[in-house]
Formats: structure tokens, sequence, C-alpha cells
């Protein structure tokens, strides 16, 4: 970023204006390059092009440069916020290049002379700040990614949000197919944007896993992530001599959080936003997901990009942007600690019975602005008076709030801490309320943010500047007075300012007092001291009105940023009770339970429902009611093997209860009626079909790389969703591998998990798997119709009806008759094939002994191992056969 080449060779006749241009452009050109130029940002060359296309404006021309014409547009000041964010949502980035002279400056050094620029800033997608081009209810990551000790070193992933100044270190890496593990991290932190060395991306695996992660990289020459200097930036941003204070930092973190600061300083331009200390995630704190389970549940957004119909917008009644950021990121990171996951349930369950506890919350939370966002504009000197207001208005609810807590009697930990964190912030709410005033503008610049009667020297230059008329009015009836010319008028023009004129006639009667300025035919033309030093003031008034509102704007930015980590802690506190709040509310309005969570293998809902299709049926209005469902895997049933008929709600059914497991360990209270989870450390979702063309694989590829990487990972307290596994081939091998899976997961990971399946074949594994247990979605036939009851139980399901399904979609009669035919057929030919199946195989742990294990041949191998087929006779041949048939037990 940023880095300064040398300037090309320039033609001859490169005006001076284009010379500059082209030098800001060399140290800058990974950016499209925004010139001030007056009252537009200008772009030229390729940048022009590139701009024109994107932004979808005109492409017009300015002079020539090495006898071509330049390629030019450009975009209002004004406006350059929206065109800014556009820009950024296609992963360009923008070099801000401002005027740092006053043109007036560079006209003293020669009329050709060219006004002083240079890049103020570096607009990328993970170092935005303002609130137009940011998503209010959504984090704003920044990552870099760092790994140190060779391709076999130990990685780390360091993150943080400008724009409110949470700043986490994790170490990471590629473990299993897919590298899972840092999927994983970087579907649950979701970064905008990707800082890493260029080496890693030299990796194929590495450069595959990235591919799937949406987010825009910054590769940066390796040397930029050296864990000494990562160490030593991390410390001067902090302000000590030792970290140990912070936690134990591995290399790669250090590195990986060094790289990641100076990116931020080299964007900003020295600039350093303000930063919460760095938090380290520890290993296994969080629910691993990986970036499928992800999509298939549709957390945050549906497989489609959309966020309305996820999981996230369905239980998001948060009253406040920090709260629904936070809301967010604990729904990408369920926890695995049962005592943390305890305290976020008690504090719903307080909240839950005290409703009017909780109507004051809300009545509070709704006139709460966005605190950490606003001072974080503020610490880069990019705040204005309506970020110091939100900071004035924030502070006073959060002073009635802790009020409001602190008339409670007993409060559960959790929320005793978010009222100690409230703080007191009344000295600071008192400096701002007597600054500030009731219309407060965007810019600092554009003054009138102080109230009036706060500063006497302002109030005299604004009271010249907005009553000039007035003042010169009350000058010119005192004049008139004093000299007896009732006609005297005090006037105005560019040549001499402010002057007093009278008629020829009434000259004699101006004293000595009264200067003599001008003669015209029918005027005479004077001025006085007074006069002279009140156009000076009038002059002079707005300008220095503004500056002493600029410099009032600086003290009171200086006395908020003393009080930051206080103002953060108030934030973060303000964000944890609207998310304690909302999810009260949402438990109140849903009938929503209190799971049991705690640390056995328990798996018990009742009465589960999904929150996500149960909204939707709600919000239709029509009668139509969710059907609940139980689902117990138990010991002696830890496995189901889920048959039904499609649309019967399979798939439904596996995803509310791996959504009743994030909402339980998310300390959220769950739409069921009882509910005990064993804590899930590790949870995967294999549901739906999609193919990822981009990258030349097939559904069916898709399925079996998404497979393969459960299979690898999942361990005893993983909780495992698969839908269909096997169908994407041909029927014989789909079924083979459908089998294998299954035993694989009941054998070797030992999993709790739900197999929805249309093998029917596979419901006689349950005969000799222990922990395997059938259930089938129910279903009525009708006169002739096929009727969906939704209801889970135990068994297996005898067919699928696919033909009764299809029928439903309306194939021809005529393909339907046929179809049944043939399934009539076909079901003839393979009577009780799978229960003998399922006799001959061994168990899947006994299938694929280890390749040090001898293999004893069996009587008719070593029969004929020994038989000298050439010497035979035909006698001898015949009583081979005889004997090999004797063996085989006929």
């Amino acid at each position: 970023m940023n880095k300064q080449e040398q300037t090309p060779p320039l033609p001859p006749g490169t005006s001076p204006l284009m010379a500059q241009y082209l030098t800001i452009k060399a140290a800058n050109p990974d950016c499209l390059l925004f010139y001030r130029m007056g009252d537009f940002y200008e772009l030229f060359f390729d940048d022009a092009g590139t701009a024109a296309r994107a932004l979808d404006i005109a492409l017009t021309k300015r002079g020539e440069h090495d006898g071509q014409p330049i390629p030019m547009c450009g975009v209002p000041v004004h406006a350059a916020e929206a065109y800014l964010s556009r820009l950024i949502r296609q992963g360009f980035k923008v070099a801000v290049c401002e005027q740092i002279e006053d043109p007036a400056e560079a006209k003293k050094r020669g009329a050709k002379s060219v006004v002083q620029r240079d890049v103020v800033r570096v607009v990328t997608p993970g170092t935005i700040t303002e609130d137009s081009l940011l998503d209010a209810r959504r984090n704003n990551y920044l990552a870099a990614l760092s790994q140190v000790g060779g391709s076999d070193g130990g990685m780390a992933l360091a993150w943080l949000d400008m724009s409110t100044g949470e700043f986490g270190l994790a170490e990471t890496g590629l473990a299993g197919p897919e590298g899972a593990g840092l999927g994983a991290d970087l579907a649950r932190i979701g970064p905008r944007e990707l800082v890493l060395p260029e080496s890693l991306l030299a990796r194929a695996e590495l450069r595959v896993l990235l591919e799937q992660a949406d987010t825009a990289l910054s590769p940066l020459p390796s040397a930029r992530f050296d864990s000494v200097s990562g160490e030593r930036r991390l410390k001067q941003t902090l302000g000590v001599a030792a970290l140990d204070a912070y936690g134990q930092f591995s290399r790669a973190e250090l590195a990986a959080a060094g790289a990641l600061l100076d990116y931020v300083e080299t964007t900003q331009r020295g600039r350093m936003p303000r930063l919460d200390p760095p938090v380290k995630q520890p290993p296994a704190a969080a629910m691993a997901i990986d970036p499928a389970t992800r999509r298939n549940l549709e957390l945050v957004e549906t497989m489609t990009g959309a966020r309305d119909g996820a999981l996230l917008a369905t239980i998001d009644l948060t009253l406040t942007g920090a709260g629904a950021r936070l809301l967010a990121q604990r729904l990408q990171a369920p926890l695995t600690d049962m005592a943390a996951i305890a305290a976020r349930h008690d504090a719903i369950a307080y909240l839950l019975d005290g409703v009017r506890l909780r109507d004051d919350i809300h009545s509070a939370l709704q006139r709460v602005p966005d605190l950490a966002r606003a001072l974080s504009r503020l610490s880069l000197n990019r705040g204005g008076p309506r970020d110091l207001g939100s900071l004035r208005d924030g502070l006073i609810q959060a002073g009635a709030l802790q009020a409001r807590l602190g008339a409670e009697a007993t409060l559960p930990p959790a929320l005793a801490a978010m009222r100690d964190g409230l703080g007191d912030h009344a000295a600071l709410v008192a400096a701002l309320d007597a600054v500030l005033g009731d219309e407060l503008p965007l810019l600092a610049r554009d003054g009138g943010f102080v109230k009036a009667g706060h500063h006497t020297g302002l109030d005299e230059f604004r009271a010249l500047r907005d009553e000039s008329r007035r003042h010169i009015a009350a000058l010119q009836d005192r004049y008139a007075a004093e000299t007896g010319v009732p006609g005297l008028k005090i006037r105005h023009n560019n040549v001499l300012g402010y002057y007093i004129e009278v008629t020829p006639r009434h000259a004699d009667r101006m004293g000595v007092q009264y200067i003599h300025r001008q003669t015209m035919a029918n005027a005479m033309r004077y001025a006085t001291p007074e006069l002279s030093e009140l156009e000076s003031k009038i002059a002079q008034a707005a300008e220095r009105a503004l500056a002493l509102e600029l410099e009032i704007f600086t003290g009171l930015c200086a006395r908020v940023l003393q009080d930051a980590a206080a103002l953060t802690r108030a934030a973060r506190a303000l964000a944890e009770l609207d998310v304690a709040a909302a999810l009260a509310e949402l438990a109140m309005q849903r009938g929503w339970v209190r799971p049991v969570v705690d640390d056995s293998l328990a798996f018990e809902i009742r009465g589960g429902r999904h929150p996500v299709v149960e909204a939707v049926l709600a919000r239709a209005g029509q009668g139509g009611q969710f059907v609940a469902n139980d689902c117990n895997l138990g010991d002696g049933q830890k496995l189901w093997l889920l048959t039904g008929p499609n649309m019967a709600g399979k798939s439904t059914f596996l995803r509310q209860n791996a959504l009743i497991a994030l909402l339980a360990q998310t300390g959220s209270y769950v739409p069921a009626a009882f509910a005990h989870i064993g804590v899930v450390d590790r949870l995967f979702s294999r549901v739906g079909a999609a193919d990822d063309l981009a990258r030349g694989r097939s559904t069916f590829m898709v399925e079996m790389v998404e497979t393969a990487a459960i299979l690898h990972q999942a361990g005893e307290k993983a909780l495992v969703i698969l839908d269909e596994i096997g169908r994407g081939t041909a029927t014989f091998d789909g079924l083979s591998i459908a089998w294998a899976v299954v035993e694989y997961l009941h054998e070797k990971s030992r999993c709790r998990g739900l197999f929805a399946t249309h093998y029917h074949e596979l419901t006689v594994l349950a005969d000799r798997l222990k922990q395997l247990s059938n259930h089938t979605l129910k279903v009525k036939e009708w006169n002739g119709e096929l009727v969906f009851l939704h209801e889970v139980g135990a068994g297996a399901a005898d067919r699928s009806y696919g033909i009764q399904v299809a029928k439903l979609a309306g194939l021809p009669a005529a393909v339907l008759a046929r179809a049944s035919d043939v399934l009539h057929k076909l079901e003839e030919t393979d009577q009780g094939g799978a229960a003998k199946l399922v006799d001959d195989l061994p168990l899947f742990s006994l299938a694929s002994p280890p390749a040090t294990a001898a293999i004893k041949p069996s009587a008719i191998e070593a029969a004929l191992k020994t038989a000298d087929i050439d010497a035979l006779s035909p006698k001898q041949a015949l009583d081979l056969l005889y004997q090999l048939k004797a063996l085989l037990g006929e």
C-alpha cells in the first residue's frame, strides 16, 4: 500500500498539474486516485476508465499527454461518499488526494504554480468509518493472516473494527480438507478485507480456501509480517513496555497484529483510531462451525445472500446498531463455556420475569445512538458535532439505565456487570450539554453548533456576522442625527467597502471626524474610524466565529478522548443490555424456554420448532401452525436414521435441531417445550444441494467434499446433520457411500447425529448398530391423496412416496402411470436384498483391517492355490469342481 515507487519518466511538455498527478499516482499504484480539483475529485487515465465503468458516469477528455488525449471523469466533492460507497462495495481501494494549501499561497510562487496536494487517506473495504458507508447493524472487520516458521509453522489471525475499536487475536491453522480451521475462523469473523503475506497466496490449498471467503484480499510483502516488529508495534500502540497484562501471544499472533496495525496506520496516513486492548480468542472457546454449515443453516443470510429469512433477521429484536452487531457476533460464535452460557441465560430469565424493568430498558435504548462508532470517528479526527451530540445523548440514557438497574434489589452477575459498566459520566455530559446546541451540523466546519451564551467573544462575532445590517442601520441613524443630514446613507461596494454618502449641498455639515473618500457628480462619500473598524469586524466575524467554534470543538474532542476507555465500557454495556432485553422479549413473544446446557452428551428436545419457519407461518396469518417434534439423541439412539417422503419436513427437522443447539450455546432461550443439550464443540450440517461451477465442482463433488470434511473432523461432542448423502450419483454407488458414512459416524466418529435418507435399505443397519435408531416423517394417504403430517415418529418409512409427490407437482397422468408400472417391476426384483446384504457385510470397523494384518485365505482360495491346473486330467478337473462346490456348502 502506498509504495514509494519512482515516477515514470515524463514526456516533454507535461504540465505541472499532470506531473503532480502522475507522481502521486505512482506512489499509490493499487488504488483509484481521487484527485481534488476545486469542487470535484477528478480521475485520469486508466483510473478514469475504470471508475466510469464502475460508477456508470461520463468519461470525458482533458488536454493531452504524450500526444494522446487524457481520459478523465470526476465526482462532486459534496457527493463523494455515495460514489466511494459504490466503489468500495465493488472491491476497489481509493486514495483520497486533497489540496493541502490555500490556492492564494500557490499564486505567490507564480501564476503557473500548482497547489500542493497529497493523499490524506486510503479508503479500503476494511478501513471505512463513515456512517453512510457502513451497515449500522453489522461489524466491518479488517483482518490479517500470518504464518511463522515456514509452511508447517503456526498460523494466526488478527482482526479489528476501526469503526468501533474492537481488536481480537486467535491462533488458527489448516485443519483437514478444505482448511476447516481457518475456514471456520474466517466464516465466524467475516472480515470485509484480509491482509496477508504475498507468499501465502502462492499456496494452492490456501488460495482455494480464500476463494470461498467473501473478502477483499490485500497482499503485502512477507517482510511486513515479522513477529519481533509486530511485538514492538503492539507495545507502541498500547503504550506499554510489556504485553503480559494482555495475555500470552504466539509469534504468529504478534506478526498478524503488527502487520494489521501497520496497514491501518498506512491507510490512515499516520492517524491511528482508538482501539480496545486485544482480546485473545482461546482455542475451542467457541463452537466450531465451518463455512458450508453456516451456509446450509442460513445463520446470517440465506443461500441466496438475502438477510431477510435468515436466523439472525428472525430473532433480532435489538433496538440499537451496537446491540444488533453484538447479537450477530454471538450467533456466529456460540460459546462452549457452560458458566458463560448460564450467565447469559440468567440475565434473560431476570428480564423475562421483570416486565416493567424490560420496558424501561427498551424505552431508554430507543434513544441511544451508536456511541462506539461516534467515538472512533472522533479519535480519527473524522468526527463532527453530531458525534459529540450522540455521546451526550447516549450517556444521558446510560445514566438513566444505571439508576434504574441500581434500584433493583438483586441482579444476576451478568446484569450487575452491565450496570457497573455503564459508569458515571455526569461531568462529561454536563460539559457537552453546556456547549452543544439542539441542532447540530454534520461537519464542524459548518459551524453553528455552540450554544448562544456559552462564549462571550463568539456571541459578539456571531452578532456582527448575523446582524450586520442592524449594526449599520443603527450607525447610520446616529450619524444622521449627529450631522443633521436626514438623507445620510451608509452604503457598500467592492472598491470602497462601507462608506457614508451625502448630497454635495450637505458637505459642509460633515465634521472633521468624517474623512473624505470620494467626490461624485451628485454625492460626497466619507468614512470614519468607527465605520472602518466595524467593517473590519464584520469582514472577519464569520471567519473568527468559525475559528472559535473549531477551537471549542477541538477542546471537547480532547475532553471526550480522555474518557475513551470508560466510554467504550459504557457502549459495550449498552449493547449487552440491548441483547439481553431483546432475547427476553423474543422468549416472551414466542414462548421459548431456557435450555439445560451441561458437559454431558445429552441431546433431548421436546416440542422443538424451527424458529424461522415458525415465524414465517405466524407472519402469514393464515392459521398455519408449526408442528413441533421431539428429538432424543441419548444413549442407545445417538444417531437417528430419518426416512420419509420429500416435502414431509425432513430438512426442516434436521435444521431446527441444529439451530436449537446453536441458540442454546449462544446464550438464548430456544423454540421448544424442553431442551437438554450437552455442549456441542463442533456443528456440521450438510443439507441441500448446490454446485460450484467456478471451481469445476459438480453438485455431487461439492457434496462429497463437504461430507469428507465432516468425517475427518467430527468427534464425540460434535453434532452432525446430514441429508440425502449419495443421492447425486448412481443408485448403487450412492447407497454404498451412504451405507459406509452411516457406519463411520457410528463406529469412528461416535457423534450425535441426524442422517436423513431415501435409501430405505439403510434401515436394516439398526439391527446391528446399537446407537442407530430408525425414525420417519409420518404421512397419510386419503382418497388417493398424500397428506403430510409433519410428525416424526419411531420406525422406518415403507416407501418414499415419490410418485405421489410428483403428482402434487403436476406431472402428466401418463408419466405418473408409467412410473408406477416401472416402480412395481423394480420392487419385484429386489425383495429381501438389503436384509441379505446386512447379514453378509461386516461392520465398517471390521471391513477395513490395518494394512499390516495378515488376511487368512478362505478354503476355496487355498484349494485353488494348491491345484496344478495344467496337470489335471478331465476326471481330476471334474473332481475339483465338486470339491469347491462342497466347500461352498451346496
